[in-house]
């Protein structure tokens, strides 16, 4: 809460800037609303990141006697310097915008722009140590998701899917089909879900591509085998749970019982992991983040057209789906099958 107070006061404070604290009554509660909607400008888990961030910059900052509001580039140099060998370059990338916003946010100039010297050649030399290749996590690929699925926990009894089993056939199914982030996947309710004969249109509320909200229409077709039918799974789960509102993924305790509350998109990482380790995978190269990226690249070594891909993973930006591509086509037009080995 505090964070979030002082991140309010820093945007009233910038607003109401230049005008000698004689703001009318009205033109103060003016104010107040745009530092409310400047707070709502981005996600929960975006401003939560960056709070985490913003600490941990000014935990340093104090421990070695420097200034962190405003901060000077040659601080920020220092701070990256400390930690270059221990975080990933998504994550210090991460630290460095988490800076930048707060700076912005109270009024000063960021000092930690990549593009501006000497921290340009800095945060290039740390990039080029690290190799500058990212830690992308591996893609889950549809045999590999009927591995998965078909290595799910059985009652001892009966033979037959646990209660949570039939959860996180779902949720698999569901996430590697709708090429669904994590977050997307925890936070569907059940009006967002539409039976045709078709197969299920999923309505996207929200995402981190769409802050705003615009939502978008997923269209999931049933599956040729009954046991690996996207469709049929989340049909399966929704009447089992007996759930017609509210979360449709939700918490399951220790004893079956179906909670209230949706399942979180750190619980649904854990579920991905603990799926490949029952089905023989290693779990430490694989995320929550794996369904999506199995998703564009199987669609890829179908040979399906990026613009088909990127309509449905709702990707802005072509560079990251040409990567996907690029890892579903690689034996596709490979040489070495003519060599005779």
């Amino acid at each position: 809460m505090l964070e979030l107070y002082a991140f309010s006061h820093s945007v009233m404070a910038n607003i109401s800037k230049g005008y000698n604290n004689d703001l009318t009554p009205q033109l103060r509660v003016n104010a107040e609303r745009a530092a409310s909607y400047a707070q709502q400008a981005r996600s929960e888990n975006t401003k939560k990141s960056y709070q985490s961030d913003w600490a941990h910059f000014t935990a340093w900052c104090t421990d070695h006697d420097l200034v962190s509001m405003p901060a000077t580039m040659q601080t920020v140099i220092l701070y990256i310097t400390e930690f270059a060998d221990t975080f990933k370059i998504s994550t210090l990338e991460r630290r460095l915008a988490s800076i930048s916003q707060a700076h912005k946010t109270s009024g000063h100039d960021s000092p930690a722009l990549v593009s501006r010297e000497p921290l340009h050649s800095v945060w290039s030399g740390i990039v080029r140590s690290k190799s500058a290749r990212r830690d992308k996590v591996a893609p889950v690929l549809t045999e590999d998701i009927k591995l998965m699925v078909s290595h799910l926990e059985l009652d001892a009894v009966s033979g037959e899917l646990t209660i949570r089993s039939i959860r996180d056939r779902a949720i698999l199914l569901v996430g590697y089909a709708g090429a669904l982030r994590r977050s997307e996947i925890a936070n569907l309710i059940a009006s967002d879900l539409q039976y045709t004969p078709e197969g299920l249109k999923i309505l996207i509320r929200k995402s981190k591509t769409d802050q705003v909200g615009s939502g978008q229409v997923l269209g999931l077709t049933y599956g040729a085998h009954p046991s690996t039918c996207p469709v049929r799974a989340i049909r399966s789960w929704t009447k089992v749970a007996q759930i017609f509102e509210g979360p449709v993924f939700r918490a399951i305790d220790r004893h079956g019982n179906i909670k209230d509350k949706a399942i979180t998109g750190h619980s649904i990482a854990l579920i991905i992991k603990k799926a490949c380790l029952r089905a023989g995978l290693p779990p430490e190269i694989y995320s929550g983040h794996s369904l999506r990226a199995g998703f564009a690249t199987q669609a890829a070594k179908a040979g399906k057209p990026e613009r088909i891909i990127m309509k449905h993973t709702r990707h802005k930006s072509e560079k990251m789906v040409r990567e996907y591509i690029r890892d579903g086509e690689l034996f596709n037009d490979s040489p070495t099958d003519a060599l005779g080995l």
